[in-house]
């Protein structure tokens, strides 16, 4: 348990907390039509800062995305009396694509670019953090993961207070992405009404700064974040279970810490795409929770992305404390098949908890409840983890368990020869990017080396430096040249770094909890700590994890283990 010390949202209806808040009260939104933009040959609706707010934000020497990440962290802690400067204080930032507006289809064009690890390092060193950032990459539930990680790094014992910023800046990569898979609507979007076309894009910085709770810590005017969970629903790298059962999952975990009729609202991810809202519809009645009321904010901001369960967290937070539970805009009549409790009007509420819901591509799904309570903090047990097996690819070798297995290829070659030896029988395999291949094969070898350890809910954590780069730069040629523009879903779809971690769940059938964490370069004491925190704070017992980065075709390294407890 962790307790909420200051907030900011920083995004195109205000600069603070406070005015994006009562924007919403007064049931504005920053959505608008754009045509033309930035080269893109269709309509579509999003929520983009204008000139004058972007110069507001714009930074020399920093990025769109690192201004407004520092924009919103600077007004969150100058609300506390946080150290930045301590080696008790650390930084998380939640982003999908960070930079990516500033790369190009090869090296040799690349603006400003910065990849996330190295943006986190400028942003925090700006800032005058001392410890090393952690870039959480897992699409569309970044912001909960990052949540997630912090009262586990807390709890834990590693840090006394936790800065998470969820950001990203929209771009035409994004909204090529997005068009690719049609799923973008040309008019504002409608969460769960029966005439939705799909949803909108946003941009936007959102930031909470954590503290721990002590163990004597009475405290009821704080809100808690009281419980997390995560896990893939192993179902599609790009749509969710048709029943819910992921999101019917994570819910159902937290449920364990907070009783439904305490519940003020459910705060649901509601894209106001076809499958999402249907999907999201039966696993909120999956889980009992038909009755609570819903809450659905991409009517007023659109799809921020990384920065999304960040910011709707902290307008959830905002309106409860309010009493009351904000009108689901664009919302006219239902068009779902789940029962839920979704209205049009604001509603009152006298309740003090909440929970939070959010899905995303590579099956991964999270939860988080938050609520104004007080309780002790419980000691964390201590658990030794062992290391079953191990493999390790390299582009001229192949070494599972210590042992140098014999190849006769180098480069893209050997991942071929790898996957004739020792798969054979999965086509799809030959449809990844580089990257995925890289890892998806020595995830393969370690689970046919374990079979005796074969576990459902089996975690896999992953860890890179160069988050997706070769994807990425294949997707910008196929927009880049004036006059082109044919993205591809099936290219951009691996253009989300955490996408390798569903294709392995989906092999596998593994629905324990998945993530992706980018750091600039390879750090022991980061991993370590994340990896046995999320041993002590979750019903995790057996975990893929290690270190997977590609940075072209034929430069990639895996260094993967399966562990347990």
């Amino acid at each position: 348990m962790i307790k909420v010390l200051s907030t900011n949202i920083t995004s195109p209806l205000g600069f603070t907390t406070k005015e994006n808040y009562q924007s919403l009260k007064n049931g504005r939104s920053a959505l608008s039509v754009y045509h033309d933009w930035k080269g893109v040959p269709s309509l579509f609706t999003a929520s983009l800062f204008n000139e004058d707010q972007e110069k507001q934000l714009e930074r020399e020497g920093f990025t769109r995305f690192e201004s407004m990440a520092i924009y919103s962290i600077l007004e969150a802690i100058s609300h506390t009396d946080v150290d930045v400067s301590s080696e008790r204080t650390g930084l998380v930032i939640s982003t999908t694509k960070a930079n990516v507006e500033e790369l190009s289809s090869s090296p040799d064009t690349d603006g400003d670019y910065r990849g996330p690890g190295q943006s986190a390092v400028k942003i925090a060193r700006a800032l005058g953090f001392t410890t090393d950032p952690i870039v959480v990459c897992n699409a569309c539930i970044s912001g909960v993961t990052a949540q997630v990680l912090a009262d586990r790094l807390i709890s834990g014992g590693s840090y006394d207070t936790m800065v998470v910023c969820g950001a990203d800046c929209q771009s035409v990569f994004v909204v090529a992405g997005f068009m690719s898979f049609k799923s973008l609507s040309p008019y504002e979007c409608r969460p769960f009404d029966i005439e939705r076309l799909g949803l909108n894009l946003g941009e936007a910085a959102a930031t909470i700064v954590f503290g721990k709770v002590s163990a004597t810590d009475a405290d009821k005017t704080s809100w808690k974040l009281v419980a997390g969970s995560l896990n893939n629903d192993a179902y599609h790298v790009s749509a969710p279970s048709p029943d819910g059962d992921g999101t019917y999952r994570a819910a159902r975990s937290i449920l364990e810490h907070v009783r439904p009729e305490s519940l003020a609202t459910v705060s649901v991810h509601g894209t106001a795409t076809m499958f999402n809202d249907q999907m999201e519809s039966k696993a909120i009645e999956r889980a009992q929770l038909s009755d609570v009321p819903v809450s659905a904010l991409k009517g007023y901001y659109g799809h921020t992305l990384g920065a999304a369960g960040v910011l709707e967290t902290i307008i959830t937070m905002e309106a409860t404390d309010d009493g009351i539970v904000l009108p689901v805009r664009g919302y006219s009549e239902i068009g779902v098949s789940g029962r839920v409790n979704i209205s049009d009007q604001c509603r009152n509420t006298g309740k003090t908890s909440f929970i939070k819901l959010i899905s995303g591509f590579g099956g991964c799904n999270g939860a988080v409840a938050f609520a104004k309570t007080s309780g002790a903090v419980l000691p964390q047990p201590h658990k030794d983890i062992h290391t079953l097996s191990t493999v390790r690819i390299s582009p001229s070798s192949l070494v599972i368990d210590g042992e140098v297995q014999e190849v006769s290829s180098t480069g893209r070659a050997l991942l071929t020869e790898i996957y004739k030896t020792y798969i054979g029988d999965y086509p799809k395999f030959h449809k990844m990017d580089v990257f995925t291949k890289v890892a998806f094969l020595a995830a393969d070898i370690l689970a046919q080396r374990t079979r005796d350890h074969r576990d459902e809910e089996r975690a896999v954590i992953l860890f890179n430096s160069s988050s997706s780069i070769v994807a990425d730069r294949k997707h910008i040629a196929t927009f880049e040249r004036e006059g082109e523009f044919y993205p591809s879903p099936s290219v951009f779809l691996y253009t989300l770094p955490n996408i390798v971690t569903g294709e392995i769940s989906i092999r596998h059938g593994y629905k324990g909890e998945t993530s992706l964490y980018i750091i600039d370069g390879y750090n022991e004491q980061i991993i370590n700590k994340i990896v046995e925190t999320t041993f002590l704070q979750s019903p995790v017992r057996t975990m893929m994890t290690g270190w997977v980065d590609c940075r072209s075709e034929d430069d990639f390294e895996a260094n993967l283990k399966l562990v347990t407890i």
